[in-house]
């Protein structure tokens, strides 16, 4: 029997799946695609601006939350939210250095400093100190030159350089994912070691794309000790190596605790008694299955995945449950502003303390179906810089409410 039935892959998704099945539940975790997780940077934001850059956004929460009515924070308290990335960052620490209370700025293929929380070890900067920024000419997206031009913007004092290095022979365009896996193995290790050591001068600190192995987490630490100099990751666009890294280690997680994971189908309806869920319908191989359980964490992102859509008359609807909307109805949703925050992308569902939605009553849709991640409303993510804590905290936090209120049940 499943305790309970999770829906979505991505971090919220992961989260409250491990949470649960680490406690002892039962639980079958139902996914379309695999997720979002390797769509980010791998690092773990909690909250990079507001309005200006933020330098320990745990400090910095309460008082956005209450300058933010219906903000996720509103109902994840700071001490909560700390609790829960500390958490995930102990699930993989071959990857993930524990956090601090501050931020961390990252190197983007731009030459921008992206503030983040959690970071892996290959991303620390390591502090003052002149740059070279190294890359292949076979990685498109990746510019060493404009990368170093616009960290001495930044105040950065930086050197471009490009090598010629296929990591597959013959090719004159690579994947990142390619160059990383190649990376995995010692014998193209040392020779992008050496073909770094030609070009660069004596630089401080080497720059190099997010390529550093995608399995192996020994490959940053062999080339800081083959190039005697601190080594630091550039985020990519992507496909994201540090992000398949986390999603990789993330999944193993998960399935060693015993999670059920059906992966490929859609969810397309559910089941339901009164206020209470009894199933959700998956849609396989051209026939609709419903799978049972006594709870249901549901993550399946935003509009980027579907679960929110908008029609040809500025209607938002959430596109399985049928949950309230919160935000749905202004006038203003999007507007001819570019660079202003488009209000459509902080539409989504409202919440109880215990990450139930609820409607304008306050009162739960159903009283067993709880919602993480980017389904939540009130946050415009990217802006914020705060989309990994908030998928993380309300999972944790549904998955606590579940173990709370619960006993598990395998018979």
């Amino acid at each position: 029997m499943t305790d309970t039935i999770v829906i979505g892959a991505g971090l919220a998704g992961l989260s409250a799946a491990i949470r649960l099945a680490e406690a002892g539940q039962a639980v079958t975790l139902l996914t379309f695609g695999l997720g979002g997780i390797q769509l980010g940077q791998g690092t773990i934001d909690v909250l990079g601006y507001d309005g200006d850059r933020v330098e320990r956004p745990f400090d910095t929460l309460p008082a956005y939350a209450k300058a933010h009515p219906g903000h996720p924070y509103g109902v994840l308290p700071a001490a909560d939210v700390r609790a829960a990335v500390d958490w995930l960052a102990a699930l993989v620490p071959e990857w993930l250095v524990p956090g601090d209370g501050a931020n961390h700025l990252v190197p983007t293929a731009l030459g921008a400093l992206r503030p983040t929380y959690l970071v892996q070890p290959s991303m620390q900067w390591p502090g003052t100190g002149s740059v070279a920024v190294v890359g292949p000419h076979q990685i498109k997206d990746f510019y060493p030159l404009l990368c170093a031009a616009n960290l001495n913007q930044a105040g950065v004092t930086a050197q471009g350089y490009a090598i010629d290095l296929p990591a597959r022979a013959g090719e004159a365009e690579s994947s990142p994912v390619v160059y990383a896996t190649a990376l995995d193995h010692p014998d193209f290790l040392k020779k992008f070691a050496d073909a770094v050591k030609k070009v660069i001068g004596s630089e401080d600190i080497v720059c190099l794309p997010a390529i550093l192995g995608l399995h192996n987490p020994t490959v940053h630490g062999q080339l800081v000790q083959a190039l005697g100099r601190p080594v630091v990751e550039v985020l990519l666009p992507p496909p994201s190596i540090p992000g398949m890294r986390i999603n990789e280690a993330l999944t193993a997680r998960a399935k060693a605790a015993g999670v059920r994971v059906i992966l490929g189908s859609k969810v397309t309806g559910f089941t339901a008694d009164g206020t209470r869920l009894t199933g959700v319908v998956l849609h396989q191989a051209g026939a609709d299955k419903t799978y049972t359980a006594a709870h249901f964490v549901y993550a399946p992102g935003g509009f980027e995945s579907g679960a929110l859509a908008l029609d040809s008359y500025g209607q938002v609807s959430e596109t399985v449950f049928h949950l309230p909307l919160t935000g749905a109805d202004a006038d203003d949703l999007i507007t001819g502003d570019y660079w202003s925050d488009q209000k459509l992308f902080a539409v989504g569902v409202s919440v109880d303390n215990h990450m139930r939605p609820v409607g304008t009553d306050s009162q739960p849709a159903y009283e067993n179906l709880y919602t993480a991640g980017g389904l939540l409303a009130g946050a415009i993510r990217w802006t914020e810089k705060s989309g990994d804590a908030i998928a993380i905290a309300s999972a944790v936090t549904a998955a606590d409410a579940i173990l709370a209120g619960t006993t598990t049940n395998h018979d």
